[in-house]
């Protein structure tokens, strides 16, 4: 594996060199030593939450797995950029892959931040209905939650007001299940565990083209000549999966969907919460609605709102601000004036329009699209850092009976 990381690394020599008009090398340099073909038994494509979590699951099953990363660093994308929330699973479709993740995958969650330290709160969840008209809407979502198996408590409005005096709220449902995590410290665990069982990570290496064929499938990493050969390709790529998805020569077409950015902007609060619990409304289109979520140090941010988008770009544009003002004091009518300061932004991969229902995760393997040796992840949004030890599961299972050839 050390050489597989020469290679990787040599490629990007090579082409800092190219761009000086240097020389790449001698013939016994490892620059000119690039042509030759090396194998490895699967190439996790994209360093996110997602990426890392599968390359952990195989790694411990014996596997030579490399992770290529085309950023600088792991994690730098959507799984940096979001509300550090551990989901319990209430609002998606009982029969789909996000509940079914979900619910395994919290739970998972809960008991690797034990077990490895990574800083994490069980801090629960209010969601209010800000008026008597959202009432219905609430007694739903709390069907939904029932039949995915989720515990939620109700409370009525007295029982907000003695627990959580400044929230206005006609009545709310409690999630003691949801919880609060250090993404990046949860990252750099599962890095550390992947790397000590024999995986490897790579960053700044874009991959720019493949080719499936019966032995697996060849990668070309930033700009160069194949220089890799993995028996399973697994597309983790966030964002970018379609793009990546498109780069397989002879890739069908029709099995790569079409993504939709939904920008979402964060605003930061100044000064002390005014809450000890998630605070999140009932949903929007879109989203969550602006929600008032915790970090671990006691501080509160709100977000994210929904803006579709066609290119990623993560400045926050201030002027937001006026949208989150009313949105929030729907249900805190006391916030200040002039308390929100712009934080962050994140963008989260739909595989549906604005006004269009919401997609479920999508595994895709050979099953579905024809190619052996390759496994694409698309839609992987919300609650994809909860259900990342599950969905690594199920990748690790599905490609049990291939590499055990």
């Amino acid at each position: 594996m050390a050489r597989l990381t020469q290679i990787i690394f040599g490629i990007t020599r090579v082409r800092e060199a190219q761009a000086r008009s240097e020389p790449c090398g001698t013939a016994n340099s490892p620059q000119a030593r690039l042509v030759c073909m090396d194998t490895v038994d699967v190439a996790v494509i994209g360093a996110g939450v997602i990426g890392l979590a599968i390359a952990r699951a195989l790694a411990m099953t014996g596997r030579e797995v490399l992770v290529l990363e085309a950023a600088e660093n792991f994690g730098a994308g959507t799984s940096s950029r979001n509300s550090e929330v551990i989901h319990a699973g209430i609002y998606y479709r009982p029969d789909s892959l996000k509940a079914r993740f979900c619910r395994a995958g919290r739970e998972r969650l809960y008991e690797f931040c034990e077990r490895h330290g990574v800083p994490h709160r069980r801090c629960g969840k209010l969601i209010v209905a800000s008026s008597k008209a959202k009432l219905d809407e609430l007694s739903r979502i709390g069907g939904n939650a029932r039949a995915n198996g989720v515990h939620l408590e109700s409370w009525s409005e007295a029982r907000v007001a003695s627990l959580e005096p400044r929230l206005h709220c006609a009545g709310a449902l409690f999630s003691p299940d949801t919880g609060i995590i250090d993404s990046h410290a949860y990252m750099l665990a599962l890095l550390g565990e992947a790397e000590r069982l024999g995986a490897t990570l790579v960053c700044a290496s874009r991959v720019t083209g493949m080719r499936a064929d019966k032995a697996g499938v060849t990668l070309c990493v930033n700009g160069e000549p194949p220089v890799l050969r993995a028996r399973t390709m697994i597309n983790s790529a966030g964002l970018n999966a379609p793009q990546l998805a498109r780069a397989i020569a002879g890739f069908p077409a029709m099995h790569v969907p079409e993504t939709f950015l939904a920008k979402g902007s964060y605003f930061s609060l100044e000064g002390p919460s005014p809450f000890g619990r998630l605070v999140y409304p009932v949903p929007e289109p879109g989203g969550l609605g602006i929600h008032l979520t915790l970090d671990l140090a006691g501080r509160a941010r709100f977000g994210p709102d929904v803006e579709w988008v066609k290119e990623c770009d993560y400045a926050v544009d201030p002027r937001r601000a006026d949208r989150f003002y009313p949105a929030i004091r729907a249900y805190w009518p006391g916030l200040p004036d002039g308390s929100l300061r712009p934080a962050y932004a994140g963008i989260r991969p739909k595989l549906s329009p604005a006004g269009a229902p919401a997609q479920d995760f999508r595994i895709d393997g050979a099953e579905v699209h024809g190619v052996a040796g390759v496994i694409n992840l698309f839609g992987i949004e919300s609650p994809g850092l909860t259900a990342s030890l599950a969905i690594a599961d199920a990748v690790t299972d599905r490609l049990r009976p291939v590499l055990s050839r």
